[in-house]
């Protein structure tokens, strides 16, 4: 059994999340309201469900997190990368932008994948999180091509903690493209961490890697309380010798 939110039910202590059966399910039900989703946030919790179930509230141990001094990039990445910051001081044909086309770039995330169905990004989760765009909490990175919205990724961000969402590519590269971007700009803001929620092999082929729960708990408790980022702008990663010049 887990608990139902209704309207104004706080969450429950993440210590309270399942361990067996659906391990790091917390509860179910509230809303999705900005109000909501910086509750969980900060509380180290995240809404993940599919279509026709309730909303349902998780808090997993391990939790799946990126250190940005860890991010690995490819040699083919670092020539991609190459390719992107030289266009975008000649031609202008890749272009990297932040917060230019937030739900634009949600929507492209929630799209049917060639190898499958669509994410579990409905509309009242586009809802949610274009308002906490609007508050300043959730940002995206975009990768344009001859104008063209070819990848990005998006998140939230409180204090120096950094929650990746989800990302997308429509042309090769296009989705780790983003990420570099983003990777390094948080790092250049002093962000030390974000948060990947789940464990996934393309996750650690990135750098990513699974934490205790306690660990991330702590990490967060001290990363929220400091001030937010409040200019939103990329820096080319620098990828000679492969690092991002952090």
């Amino acid at each position: 059994m887990i608990p139902w939110l209704g309207a104004h039910t706080p969450f429950p202590d993440v210590a309270e999340a399942l361990t067996t059966e659906a391990p790091g399910l917390l509860a179910a039900g509230g809303d999705l309201s900005p109000e909501r989703l910086l509750a969980a946030y900060q509380r180290g919790i995240f809404p993940w469900f599919s279509e026709g179930q309730p909303i349902l509230w998780w808090s997993t141990d391990p939790r799946m997190v990126l250190h940005t001094a860890e991010f690995k990039i490819s040699p083919s990445l670092a020539k991609t990368l190459k390719k992107v910051e030289k266009s975008g001081r000649t031609d202008g044909r890749w272009q990297v932008r932040f917060d230019s086309a937030f739900e634009e770039v949600m929507r492209a995330c929630a799209a049917p994948r060639r190898d499958g169905p669509g994410t579990w990004i409905s509309e009242d989760i586009i809802r949610g999180y274009t308002g906490l765009h609007a508050l300043g909490f959730a940002h995206s990175c975009e990768v344009w091509l001859d104008g063209e919205l070819v990848g990005g990724a998006y998140g939230v961000s409180i204090g120096q903690m950094f929650y990746g969402e989800s990302m997308f590519a429509r042309v090769s590269d296009a989705s780790k493209v983003a990420l570099a971007y983003l990777v390094h700009f948080l790092a250049r803001h002093g962000v030390q961490m974000i948060d990947c929620q789940q464990e996934t092999g393309h996750l650690a082929s990135l750098g990513a890697r699974p934490i205790p729960r306690a660990a991330f708990l702590d990490h967060l408790k001290r990363a929220i309380a400091k001030p937010r980022i409040r200019d939103w702008r990329p820096i080319p990663p620098m990828v000679a010798g492969g690092g991002t010049g952090n």
